[in-house]
């Protein structure tokens, strides 16, 4: 009974198995197993808790940035009609004219947030190592790490969609690889798949804290999650049907030559991918 009245003073206050009824009704916290040991597993979970929240938000700040930085830019930088051919080659596979500016399908936009939802509720379920010291917010810290991984993968969409449009220059990487040039369609397609893998991998990247990605093993949920998104996303890339969708020409990567393109795009999306876990590494070393 003379508890009472410290426990309920108290920042939070603690009532032992056993405690009064006095002793629990001004309590924040009721042990309900004997000894204390069931505060330091409750400070575990609680620390287990706050790192997957942290890992939700900063993936939530990296996947809206690359998104929305790539497509503003994109729209007001690339001209794709000053990259078509003055004189088409014998093998244009076009028959229409390229558009003023670049842009992708709305359908497209939308799938890629649609199964960007579904990994994201995987991640409350995610296997994490939680600090041995207190946690404390730094939202200063969060925006910028959400920041350097946008940029990391942005940086590699743009890069891509630069090498795409100038396919068809005799100087371009995919002259030089002997790929050819690449119709408008397989760019549009080509960009929706590099944009998904990203957004995708980028959760990995996240999750990984101050270690390498390998440090801490994902959970089942959240491979399951990401291999559903990753390979739905493949897929739609690889068939997807020659059509119009918003006045954007698009149509699945393995419908003509180089049918090796959407291998080629996995792996420049998993080169760049180690990129941003090394650059994000390196941040959070430094703070």
């Amino acid at each position: 009974m003379n508890d009472a009245p410290a426990l309920k003073r108290a920042d939070v206050g603690i009532a032992v198995q056993g405690a009064t009824d006095a002793a629990r009704a001004a309590a924040d916290i009721v042990l309900t197993q004997p000894g204390l040991s069931t505060i330091v597993q409750g400070i575990v979970i609680s620390r287990i808790i706050f790192v997957r929240i942290l890992n939700f938000i900063t993936y939530r700040i990296a996947a809206t940035l690359q998104l929305l930085l790539f497509f503003f830019i994109a729209v007001f930088t690339f001209k794709p009609r000053n990259w078509e051919p003055e004189d088409y080659p014998d093998d244009w596979p076009d028959a229409h004219n390229w558009p003023k500016f670049f842009h992708m399908p709305v359908l497209m936009l939308m799938l890629i947030t649609l199964l960007n939802d579904g990994t994201l509720i995987a991640i409350g379920y995610d296997n994490v190592i939680p600090r041995r010291t207190p946690e404390k917010w730094n939202l200063t810290v969060l925006f910028f790490m959400g920041s350097v991984m946008a940029s990391v993968a942005l940086l590699s969409s743009l890069l891509l969609l630069y090498m795409s449009l100038s396919s068809w220059r005799g100087t371009s990487i995919y002259q030089q690889i002997g790929l050819g040039g690449l119709s408008f369609g397989q760019i549009t397609t080509s960009i929706y798949l590099k944009v998904a893998v990203s957004d995708f991998l980028t959760l990995f990247s996240v999750r990984s804290g101050e270690n390498w990605f390998w440090a801490t093993r994902p959970a089942p949920i959240l491979l399951a999650a990401a291999g559903i998104a990753l390979t739905s996303s493949t897929i739609l890339a690889c068939f997807w049907p020659r059509s119009y969708p918003d006045e954007v020409y698009s149509f699945g990567l393995l419908l003509r030559k180089p049918k090796i393109l959407p291998l080629l795009i996995w792996i420049y999306c998993i080169f760049w991918w180690f990129v941003q876990v090394r650059v994000s590494v390196l941040v959070k070393h430094v703070y």
